[in-house]
C-alpha cells in the first residue's frame, strides 16, 4: 500500500467499511415484505424501485414516452448535425453519439413507444403480446430499478468493496469460471437481487477498464439470472409453487454448471481479453505480495480505494450520469428489440419450427408430451415468461417442471436481461447472444430433465 498519513488511512478505511456495508444492505441482502397478502423476500433497492413505481402510478407512461422521445431525437442530432462539436468525454456524446445502427433503434423505439401509448396502427405492435407487454409491464419496473440501482451503485464499486473481495475470492472464481475476484458481487448481485442490476455493475466496471472485453461477456451472459420473485412467479404459472425449494435448486444447480463450462467453449472462450481503457493502476491478476494474506492484501487494497474514493457531490454526481446512462441508452433499445423479439413470437412460427429438432432430444430425455415442450424451448430468447405461458394445458409434472426452470436457466431474453446486454457499453452482437442463449439450451436440459426424474 503506498503511503499514506495515519490520518488518511484511517478516513480510507471508515469510508470503505461505512459505504460498503450501507451498499452490501441496499444489493446483496434479502429483505422480507409483504405483497398482495403474500410474504416475500425482496432486496431493498427492489423494494425502492417498487414503490417509486406506484408513487409515479398514472404518470409513468408519460416519463417512458419524455425518455424514449428525447433519446431518439437528442441521439439523431448528435450522430449527425452536431457529432463535430460534441466534447470527447462530454455526457452528449457517450450517451447520444451512437451508430447508425444503434441510432436506428432508438428511432424505432421511438415509433414504436408511440403506437403503444397511443394504441394507432397495426395491432401487432401494441397488442399486449408485444409492445404493450414491453411498454407497460417491462418498461416501468426497469425505470425505476436503473434510477435506485445506477444511483447507490458507486457504493458497490467506488468505496473498495471490490478491491477487498478480489484477491480473496480469486482462487475460487479463476478456475471454476475464468473470471477475476471481484466479480464475485455482480454475480451475487445478479443471483440474489435482479440480472439486470447485475449487467449495470459489469457494464460500468468494463468501461473503467476493470474487466476485459472476455470477462465481461462471460458475466453478463453466464450471471444475470431473474430475481427470487420473478422466479416465484414463473414456479406459480407451471404448478411447481409446492416444489419452489427444488425447482429453484435445479435452475441454481444447471446455472452453475453452464457457469463453469460456457467460457470454455466457443463462443465466450473466443471474445478478445481486450480492455475499454487502460487502467495500469489495477493489478489485473489480483495477485498478492508473499507473505501478505489475501484478506490482509484485501483489506489494504480497499483501504488505498477509500482514500481515493469520491466525495459526497462527486458520489451523486456519478449515480445520476449512470442514471442517464441507462435510461436514454438501454430503455429504447429494450422497447425497440423487445417488441419485435415478442411479434416475433407471437404472430409467427419461427420459434416454433426452430423449436423442432428438440423433439428426439426431449423423447430421448423421456420428458411427456415431448412435441408441445418443443415449442417453448426457444422461444424464450423473445421473453422468459412467454414458456410458462404457452405450455397451459400440458399435465404432467414433468414436463412443466423441466420447461419452467429451462426457461429461468436459459437467462438471456431480448425483453430485458438481453435488450439490456445490447444495450450497454459491453460489445455482444445480438446474433452471438442467441448463440450463447442456444448453448446453455443444449448444456442445462440434460441436468433440468435429469433433476425432475430424480424428483417425480
Amino acid at each position: 500500500m503506498k503511503k499514506y498519513t495515519k490520518s488518511e488511512i484511517l478516513k480510507g478505511r471508515i469510508k470503505f467499511i461505512v459505504m460498503s456495508v450501507i451498499g452490501i444492505l441496499l444489493f446483496l441482502v434479502p429483505i422480507p415484505v409483504t405483497q398482495d397478502g403474500k410474504k416475500q423476500t425482496t432486496l431493498t433497492v427492489a423494494f425502492l424501485a417498487n414503490w417509486l413505481k406506484e408513487t409515479l402510478g398514472p404518470s409513468m407512461p408519460y416519463l417512458l414516452l419524455i425518455v424514449i422521445t428525447l433519446s431518439g431525437v437528442l441521439s439523431l442530432f448528435c450522430s449527425t448535425f452536431l457529432k463535430k462539436h460534441l466534447k470527447p468525454d462530454g455526457l452528449m456524446n457517450t450517451v447520444f453519439n451512437v451508430t447508425p445502427i444503434w441510432l436506428i433503434v432508438r428511432l424505432l423505439a421511438v415509433v414504436f413507444a408511440w403506437m403503444t401509448f397511443l394504441h394507432i396502427g397495426t395491432k401487432m405492435i401494441y397488442s399486449d403480446d408485444t409492445g404493450n407487454l414491453v411498454f407497460s409491464s417491462l418498461l416501468p419496473t426497469l425505470f425505476t430499478v436503473f434510477f435506485f440501482a445506477a444511483l447507490f451503485l458507486p457504493l458497490l464499486m467506488e468505496f473498495g468493496l471490490l478491491e477487498m473481495l478480489g484477491p480473496i475470492f480469486r482462487p475460487i472464481m479463476r478456475p471454476l469460471f475464468t473470471l477475476p475476484g471481484r466479480s464475485t458481487v455482480d454475480n451475487l448481485a445478479s443471483f440474489i437481487g435482479d440480472g439486470t442490476v447485475g449487467v449495470i455493475i459489469t457494464s460500468r466496471q468494463y468501461e473503467e477498464g476493470f474487466y476485459s472485453r472476455r470477462e465481461a461477456t462471460v458475466i453478463s451472459t453466464t450471471f444475470s439470472v431473474v430475481s427470487l420473485t420473478f422466479a416465484i412467479v414463473v414456479a406459480e404459472t407451471v404448478g411447481m409453487q409446492n416444489h419452489f425449494f427444488y425447482f429453484y435448486l435445479t435452475v441454481i444447480v444447471s446455472c452453475l454448471v453452464a457457469a463453469m463450462i460456457m467460457p470454455r467453449i466457443w463462443p465466450l472462450r473466443s471474445v478478445p481479453e481486450e480492455y475499454a481503457v487502460d487502467n495500469s493502476d489495477y493489478v489485473k491478476d489480483e495477485s498478492k505480495p508473499e507473505g501478505v494474506s489475501a484478506v490482509r492484501h484485501g483489506f489494504n487494497l480497499a483501504t488505498e480505494k477509500g482514500v481515493k474514493s469520491p466525495g459526497f457531490l462527486q458520489f451523486f454526481k456519478s449515480g445520476l450520469g449512470t442514471v442517464i446512462d441507462m435510461w436514454f441508452a438501454i430503455l429504447p433499445v429494450v422497447m425497440a428489440i423487445g417488441t419485435l423479439a415478442t411479434i416475433i413470437a407471437t404472430y409467427t412460427p419461427v420459434f416454433e419450427i426452430i423449436g423442432k429438432p428438440f423433439v428426439p432430444i426431449l423423447e430421448l430425455l423421456q420428458i411427456p408430451e415431448a412435441g408441445r415442450a418443443s415449442e417453448t424451448m426457444l422461444i424464450g430468447f423473445a421473453d422468459m415468461f412467454l414458456p410458462s405461458i404457452l405450455i397451459d394445458g400440458v399435465k404432467s409434472q414433468i414436463t412443466l417442471f423441466v420447461v419452467g426452470a429451462l426457461s429461468i436457466s436459459q437467462l438471456i431474453y431480448l425483453s430485458e436481461v438481453g435488450g439490456v446486454i445490447l444495450g450497454s457499453k459491453i460489445p455482444v452482437s445480438i446474433g452471438k447472444l442467441f448463440v450463447i442463449f442456444l448453448l446453455r439450451t443444449i448444456i442445462v436440459l440434460p441436468i433440468i430433465a435429469i433433476m425432475a426424474h430424480l424428483y417425480f
